[in-house]
This record gives C-alpha cells, sequence and structure tokens, in this order.
C-alpha cells in the first residue's frame, strides 16, 4: 500500500468501527486461548492481556472498550472464549474474574492515552504506546484482578496483591510487544487515530 493510500483510510464509519469491534474481539478470544502458564491460584499467565492492550492502543478508547466488552459479553453467555475453554456465568466464581472485568476499562484508559500521544506525534511512538499499555495495566487490570483475587479466593489485600505480582513482569514485555505491533499499524493507517469528521 502506498503512502498515499494509507493516509487516505479512515475507518470512521459505522460499518467499519462495527468490523473493528468484532475483529479485536475474536482476537482477544484467540490469544486467550492460546496455552497458558498455569499458577497456583489459579489465574493462568496468557497473551489475553497483550491483546487487551493492543485493542486499545489500535481502536481507541471508545472502540477498544466495546471489542472488548463484545468479548466478555460472548463468553460469559456461554462461547469458550476464555483462557482455558472458559464460558458462561460461572466465571464469576473464579479467581480470574476480577481481571476479566477489568480489560474494558483497561482499554478504554489505553486507548485514551495511546491516541493522547499519537495526536502530539511523539517519537518514538512504540515507547508512548506501551507506557499507554502499562499505565492501564497498573492502574485498572492490576487492581482489578486484586480485587477479584481478594473476594473469591477470601485472601486479605496483602496476599492478594503478593499473589498478583508474578503477573506483572510478563506484562511489562507483553505491553512492550503490543506497543511495537501498535505502532506499525498506525504507521500503516494513519486514519485510525483520525477523528470523526
Amino acid at each position: 500500500m502506498s503512502a498515499n493510500a494509507a493516509a487516505s483510510v479512515r475507518p470512521s464509519s459505522p460499518a467499519t468501527d462495527l468490523a473493528l469491534v468484532a475483529v479485536f474481539a475474536a482476537l482477544i478470544a484467540a490469544f486467550a486461548l492460546t496455552p497458558g502458564i498455569p499458577m497456583a491460584l489459579g489465574v493462568p499467565i496468557t497473551l489475553q492481556t497483550l491483546a487487551v492492550a493492543l485493542t486499545g492502543m489500535v481502536l481507541g478508547p471508545r472502540r477498544g472498550f466495546l471489542a472488548v466488552l463484545l468479548y466478555l459479553v460472548v463468553g460469559f453467555a456461554g462461547l469458550p472464549v476464555f483462557a482455558n475453554g472458559g464460558a458462561g456465568p460461572g466465571m464469576f466464581a473464579k479467581a480470574s474474574i476480577g481481571y476479566l472485568l477489568g480489560f474494558p476499562a483497561g482499554a478504554a484508559l489505553c486507548g485514551f492515552l495511546s491516541y493522547r500521544f499519537l495526536g502530539r506525534a511523539r517519537r518514538p511512538a512504540w515507547v508512548w504506546l506501551a507506557g499507554a499499555g502499562l499505565a492501564a495495566s497498573v492502574l485498572v487490570i492490576h487492581p482489578a484482578g486484586i480485587a477479584g483475587m481478594a473476594a473469591i479466593l477470601h485472601l486479605d489485600a496483602g496476599k492478594a496483591v503478593i499473589a498478583d505480582l508474578p503477573f506483572l513482569p510478563g506484562d511489562v514485555l507483553k505491553n512492550v510487544a503490543a506497543g511495537l505491533i501498535a505502532a506499525q499499524v498506525h504507521r500503516a493507517f494513519p486514519g485510525l487515530a483520525a477523528p470523526r469528521r
């Protein structure tokens, strides 16, 4: 695709937005179903958080939120799209429920920060995008996950925080990877972050 053709891509129509939301919801499901690393408390380490961050970075706050919300709705409705093939209302009794419920707001915050950075043309873009993902992870997803583990596993706050710590190093790597990918996507399709007219 030429630079002019890429620059002319402005996916801001409702139909295109709907398609992007559906595609990224499916992407999150695919990443969630990749084999994970089992952890002692029943919350596996998967590529799911990479996909959530990437969704926010690429789609922005509104579409990113909707894509993750669609993913959750489909999973809670019974389609086995969660880690280890989990699905249905029974997920609300799992230790991972806090992370799942934190994903939409995490994607929205990541998208908001990412689009602010992109709007200011900061370089290198991937560093700022990865920073947006890490901020959303630390400020939204991890606190939600800690609260979920505390509630479901009946842990006090300190033990829940300790149980969450093993996920942080992987999240740093996953957000860096998401930032690198998202920077390339925005370079190829700058219209993704263009405001609606």
